[in-house]
Protein backbone atom coordinates (compact mmCIF):
# COMPACT_ATOMS: atom_id res chain seq x y z
CA UNK A 1 0.00 0.00 0.00
CA UNK A 2 1.37 3.25 -0.97
CA UNK A 3 -0.02 6.88 0.53
CA UNK A 4 0.49 9.90 -1.20
CA UNK A 5 -0.58 13.51 -0.53
CA UNK A 6 -0.56 16.80 -2.26
CA UNK A 7 0.59 20.05 -1.31
CA UNK A 8 1.42 23.78 -2.68
CA UNK A 9 -1.69 24.27 -4.38
CA UNK A 10 -3.57 27.61 -4.48
CA UNK A 11 -4.18 30.85 -6.22
CA UNK A 12 -2.05 32.65 -8.41
CA UNK A 13 -1.91 35.28 -11.26
CA UNK A 14 -0.94 34.10 -14.30
CA UNK A 15 2.41 34.64 -15.28
CA UNK A 16 3.01 33.17 -11.31
CA UNK A 17 4.71 30.26 -9.27
CA UNK A 18 4.05 27.42 -7.69
CA UNK A 19 5.51 24.53 -6.62
CA UNK A 20 3.39 21.29 -5.65
CA UNK A 21 4.84 18.48 -3.42
CA UNK A 22 3.96 15.12 -2.71
CA UNK A 23 4.84 13.21 0.01
CA UNK A 24 4.87 9.10 -0.24
CA UNK A 25 5.13 7.15 2.07
CA UNK A 26 4.05 2.86 2.66
CA UNK A 27 6.65 1.20 0.54
CA UNK A 28 10.18 2.06 -0.92
CA UNK A 29 9.91 5.54 -2.50
CA UNK A 30 12.96 4.80 -4.82
CA UNK A 31 11.83 1.67 -6.38
CA UNK A 32 8.40 3.15 -7.90
CA UNK A 33 7.79 5.94 -10.52
CA UNK A 34 5.63 8.72 -9.93
CA UNK A 35 3.66 11.14 -12.07
CA UNK A 36 1.03 14.22 -12.20
CA UNK A 37 -1.64 14.76 -13.41
CA UNK A 38 -4.61 17.80 -13.80
CA UNK A 39 -8.11 17.23 -13.63
CA UNK A 40 -10.30 20.49 -14.93
CA UNK A 41 -13.94 21.10 -14.10
CA UNK A 42 -15.89 19.42 -16.79
CA UNK A 43 -13.08 17.77 -18.67
CA UNK A 44 -11.08 14.34 -18.55
CA UNK A 45 -8.05 13.77 -15.91
CA UNK A 46 -4.69 14.62 -18.06
CA UNK A 47 -1.42 13.92 -17.99
CA UNK A 48 1.43 16.66 -16.42
CA UNK A 49 4.39 14.69 -16.11
CA UNK A 50 6.31 12.13 -14.93
CA UNK A 51 10.02 10.50 -13.61
CA UNK A 52 10.93 7.03 -13.46
CA UNK A 53 11.87 5.26 -10.61
CA UNK A 54 15.71 6.59 -9.92
CA UNK A 55 16.09 10.81 -9.23
CA UNK A 56 18.02 11.42 -12.48
CA UNK A 57 15.70 8.55 -14.66
CA UNK A 58 13.68 9.76 -17.22
CA UNK A 59 11.59 12.46 -17.43
CA UNK A 60 8.12 12.81 -19.28
CA UNK A 61 5.74 16.19 -19.75
CA UNK A 62 2.40 17.03 -21.75
CA UNK A 63 3.35 19.41 -24.49
CA UNK A 64 1.37 21.72 -22.69
CA UNK A 65 3.81 22.16 -20.16
CA UNK A 66 6.93 21.72 -21.32
CA UNK A 67 9.52 24.49 -20.63
CA UNK A 68 7.45 25.97 -18.30
CA UNK A 69 6.90 23.10 -15.22
CA UNK A 70 10.01 20.62 -14.12
CA UNK A 71 8.83 17.07 -12.27
CA UNK A 72 12.06 16.29 -9.56
CA UNK A 73 11.82 14.07 -6.90
CA UNK A 74 13.68 13.52 -3.24
CA UNK A 75 14.06 9.55 -2.54
CA UNK A 76 15.57 10.95 1.03
CA UNK A 77 12.25 12.56 1.63
CA UNK A 78 10.17 10.32 -0.60
CA UNK A 79 8.65 13.37 -1.67
CA UNK A 80 8.20 14.44 -5.62
CA UNK A 81 7.66 18.01 -6.56
CA UNK A 82 6.13 19.97 -9.72
CA UNK A 83 7.78 23.27 -10.04
CA UNK A 84 5.14 25.22 -12.11
CA UNK A 85 6.32 28.56 -13.61
CA UNK A 86 4.71 31.15 -15.99
CA UNK A 87 1.07 29.61 -14.98
CA UNK A 88 -1.77 30.29 -17.36
CA UNK A 89 -5.29 30.30 -16.69
CA UNK A 90 -5.51 27.18 -18.42
CA UNK A 91 -3.44 25.59 -15.80
CA UNK A 92 -6.53 25.75 -13.17
CA UNK A 93 -7.28 22.34 -12.04
CA UNK A 94 -7.04 19.69 -9.58
CA UNK A 95 -3.49 18.24 -9.57
CA UNK A 96 -3.01 14.77 -8.29
CA UNK A 97 0.75 12.53 -7.90
CA UNK A 98 0.03 9.12 -8.98
CA UNK A 99 2.71 6.09 -8.19
CA UNK A 100 3.52 3.40 -10.68
CA UNK A 101 5.29 0.34 -8.97
CA UNK A 102 6.96 -0.62 -12.21
CA UNK A 103 8.88 2.14 -12.32
CA UNK A 104 9.43 3.45 -15.55
CA UNK A 105 6.77 6.31 -14.77
CA UNK A 106 4.13 6.83 -18.24
CA UNK A 107 1.53 9.43 -19.35
CA UNK A 108 -0.91 6.74 -19.10
CA UNK A 109 -2.85 7.05 -16.06
CA UNK A 110 -4.15 3.64 -16.16
CA UNK A 111 -0.40 1.96 -15.39
CA UNK A 112 -0.57 4.12 -11.78
CA UNK A 113 -1.19 1.68 -9.03
CA UNK A 114 -1.90 4.98 -5.99
CA UNK A 115 -3.33 8.16 -6.32
CA UNK A 116 -3.26 11.30 -3.96
CA UNK A 117 -6.68 13.25 -3.52
CA UNK A 118 -5.72 16.31 -4.81
CA UNK A 119 -4.66 19.51 -5.00
CA UNK A 120 -6.57 22.62 -6.17
CA UNK A 121 -4.07 25.32 -8.40
CA UNK A 122 -6.41 28.36 -9.75
CA UNK A 123 -4.65 30.47 -12.20
CA UNK A 124 -6.60 34.15 -12.32
CA UNK A 125 -6.25 35.99 -15.58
Amino acid sequence: QVHLVESGGGLVQAGGSLRLSCAASGRTFSNYAMGWFRQAPGREREFVAAISWSSGGRLYYADSVKGRFTISRDNVKNTVYLQMNSLKPEDTAVYYCAADLHGLGSSASTVYDYWGQGTQVTVSS
